[in-house]
């Protein structure tokens, strides 16, 4: 099934935020942004074991604990095992993530992508989520900013593993489907590649944004929508750079990167154009993109990404945009051609 027809909407929410990333956020906070998102319509919700090891599962499943399953999708990840024994949040190594999540449960971390790990993640997430099925599940960064030179081994490792697991799980009905959850492209064009393993479809984080896509359009964007797949954008503002916050790819944005946001800034305030609507509309305007999940860790912004969608974009932005060299050339633009 496409993955268009499995998704309520082109919005929804990503809870990284509810796993305490960057700050502790207070239960009824964390509470309360759910609850945002639900009563503004929103019915995708995406989460993985990872995001404060189980804490944006365990509040998100409290928070929907009450409202009719069959009304929402919810996807998770697999590839990391939570344990119940602690160990040293600030020891743990994440790659280019650091320690985003250093505020997250002390709860020790496994990276496994086997086939046992695979069925055992799924099961321990349905307990937090207080949920008896998810729709869809991705394999959780098997990718180069959190393994670095390791990584093809883990991905090897994915396929032998969770891959097949997820192919069969799917073929069986357990879940709806499948694909990676990655933010770099590499590993998507390495699946796309290989016989046998049939995903279908994938989350890419902070590569498809208006701030960062040429290497998304080379390949991978093409063949996604080539075979009838889709696309789930995530960090549609690149960790909050686009919108003037001070990091990009969970780190402190570089020069570069905040004249950039300067420059199409500009141009956005000249046609009265929010920041957040151009970053979104832009994710949209590609046909392989199935929708885009912006992460809210309060209420409020959950109204901010809902208002940023439906606002209209003058067309001579997005022209201005592409004559300044700010897109690719070859990136599709809502009503510019």
């Amino acid at each position: 099934m496409a993955l268009k027809d499995i998704l309520p909407g082109r919005l929804g929410f990503g809870t990284a935020p509810l796993g305490n990333m960057f700050r502790a956020i207070p239960e009824e906070e964390a509470r309360a942004t759910v609850d945002a998102a639900w009563n503004d319509g929103i019915r995708y919700f995406d989460n993985a074991p990872f995001y404060g090891a189980g804490l944006a599962e365990i509040r998100m499943g409290e928070a929907l604990a009450g409202r009719p399953r069959g009304d929402y999708v919810v996807s998770t990840k697999v590839g990391r095992v939570i344990l119940d024994e602690v160990e040293d949040v600030a020891a743990r190594d994440q790659g280019e993530k650091g320690d985003v999540f250093r505020h997250g449960r002390p709860n020790r971390v496994v990276n496994d992508y086997s086939a046992d790990a695979t069925l055992r993640s799924i099961e321990d997430s349905l307990k937090r989520l207080k949920t008896d099925h998810v729709e869809i599940v991705w394999v959780h960064d098997v990718a180069q900013d959190f393994y670095g030179d390791d990584w093809l081994g883990v991905f090897e490792s994915a396929r032998k593993g969770a891959f097949k697991t997820l192919d069969r799980l799917r073929d069986e009905g357990v879940i709806k489907a499948w694909g990676l959850g990655v933010n770099r492209v590499e590993p998507i064009e390495l699946l796309l590649g290989l016989e046998g393993n049939r995903p279908d479809g994938f989350l890419l984080a902070g590569r498809y944004t208006l701030l960062d896509h040429g290497r998304a359009l080379q390949r991978v964007m093409p063949m996604v929508a080539e075979r009838g797949l889709g696309i789930v954008v995530g960090g549609p503002y690149s960790s909050g750079a686009l919108v003037g916050g001070p990091n990009f790819e969970y780190a402190p944005a570089t020069p570069a990167i905040l004249d950039k946001v300067a420059r199409i800034k500009g141009i956005a305030d000249r046609h009265g154009v929010g920041m957040k609507a151009a970053g979104l509309q832009f994710a949209l305007a590609n046909p392989a993109v199935a929708a885009v999940i912006p992460g809210a860790s309060r209420p409020d912004r959950i109204a901010e990404d809902r208002a940023a969608l439906e606002e209209t974009v003058p067309a001579d932005f997005w022209r201005e945009l592409r004559a300044a060299g700010l897109v690719d050339p070859a990136a599709p633009l809502p009503d510019a051609g």
